[in-house]
């Protein structure tokens, strides 16, 4: 007996298929957070390769117990040691401000699962962010994406709200269309990426509902972005820096958080 199309797996996993493994991606998550009654989101970004504090100052002891005569490159070692003991606090303060957020998200008087904190369900700043939400005792989201390393879902993120998408552009769609703020950790190229988009989203007008986006860490970004330059060159107008704004503490970002929600969206 002929096998029906929507069982056929090796159809399914072929390229002519590829649009319904789109729509699948669409639709599947939408039905999830629906059943789930998950409104809105604040969504986390950062580096996948920034560690919490203990782990961070263990590898520094570790080098440090090492003989710099007679280990190689013991000097570069050392530098990223220190390195990552000074960005842990990155870590630490994403798992703070996630933990207040949603503390304050489930004191609302809302039937719905306001303000729910999303990731991109990785290490690093993303399992801070995961973390700091089970910390304060809600449900957290995890968009994970199918790439051959680093990447995998890590253990904070609520296993019904676990997503693996194939496609980036389906995972970016998801981060943001539910999200009513975003906070920008250090991180690299991936979080340059997502970071220039939403920006670029925003300053286009393709983003029309009101978004905060909290850039943290202004002495990171300032080094790494220099949009002053972009202006003195003409290639954005000063007001195109207005759309985000600069925080350094957990309490600060807090503040500028629920304000904005609580004005927009409460």
């Amino acid at each position: 007996m002929p096998i029906k199309a929507y069982k056929n797996l090796e159809f399914l996993n072929s390229p002519d298929a590829r649009v319904i493994r789109i729509i699948a991606e669409f639709l599947e998550p939408q039905s999830r957070f629906k059943k789930l009654n998950i409104q809105d989101t604040i969504v986390f970004f950062g580096s996948a390769r920034i560690v919490d504090r203990k782990t961070a100052q263990k590898m520094y002891n570790d080098v440090k117990k090492l003989d710099p005569k007679r280990e190689k490159n013991f000097a570069e070692k050392l530098r990223k040691a220190q390195v990552a003991l000074e960005m842990s606090k990155y870590y630490e303060e994403a798992v703070q401000l996630s933990k207040m957020l949603t503390e304050w998200s489930l004191s609302l008087p809302s039937e719905s699962r306001r303000f729910v904190v999303c990731t991109g369900g990785g290490p690093g700043i993303m399992e801070a962010a995961n973390k700091g939400a089970r910390l304060g005792k809600g449900k957290t989201i995890g968009l994970n994406i199918s790439i051959p390393n680093e990447q995998f879902v890590n253990k904070y993120v609520n296993e019904e709200l676990s997503f693996e998408f194939h496609y980036f552009f389906m995972r970016k769609f998801w981060l943001i269309y539910l999200a009513k703020a975003l906070v920008i950790f250090p991180g690299g190229y991936g979080t340059l990426d997502e970071l220039m988009e939403v920006l670029t989203l925003i300053q286009t007008g393709k983003i029309s509902k009101k978004i905060l986006v909290i850039i943290y860490g202004t002495s990171y970004w300032k080094k790494v972005i220099n949009f002053d330059a972009m202006i003195e060159h003409g290639c954005i107008d000063k007001k195109d820096t207005q759309i985000f704004t600069y925080c350094d503490t957990p309490e600060q970002a807090f503040n500028e958080l629920k304000n904005f929600l609580t004005k927009n969206y409460l």
